[in-house]
């Protein structure tokens, strides 16, 4: 499989997993997206960086476009492959939707704080 497969799979998948499989459906929230924009801006960014001063270079025969950085065009946007875009997108979502999901559920209601406890299930002698 080819990067531009994978990042379509794991975009087909986050949608389905957000929508029907956990219900949070925060990509039908506009608070979501305009989240989401702030949070794409800052990766644009950083992977525009990465990828426009050539520290991270691509194969081109496993994404659109070629292996040369362009600034816009031949499947990138600011240096950035779709992909990486179609893969953050993929993080995002699901790290926001796992986290609505579990915190319905009532996992950890209080927040915790302090050092890492090794207890498992144990009180803490006093």
């Amino acid at each position: 499989m080819t990067y531009t497969q994978i990042a379509v799979s794991m975009i087909l998948a986050t949608v389905v997993l957000d929508l029907w499989v956990l219900r949070t459906r925060l990509l039908t929230r506009k608070a979501f997206w305009t989240a989401y924009a702030i949070v794409v801006f800052f990766q644009l960014l950083t992977n525009g960086v990465l990828t426009g001063f050539n520290i991270v270079r691509y194969n081109g025969d496993v994404i659109i476009g070629s292996a040369t950085p362009v600034l816009i065009g031949d499947g990138r946007l600011f240096y950035a492959p779709i992909e990486d875009l179609m893969f953050g997108f993929s993080l995002v979502v699901q790290t926001m939707a796992w986290w609505v999901f579990w915190g319905r559920r009532g996992v950890q209601v209080e927040p915790k704080a302090g050092p890492v406890r090794l207890w498992f299930g144990m009180k803490p002698k006093d």
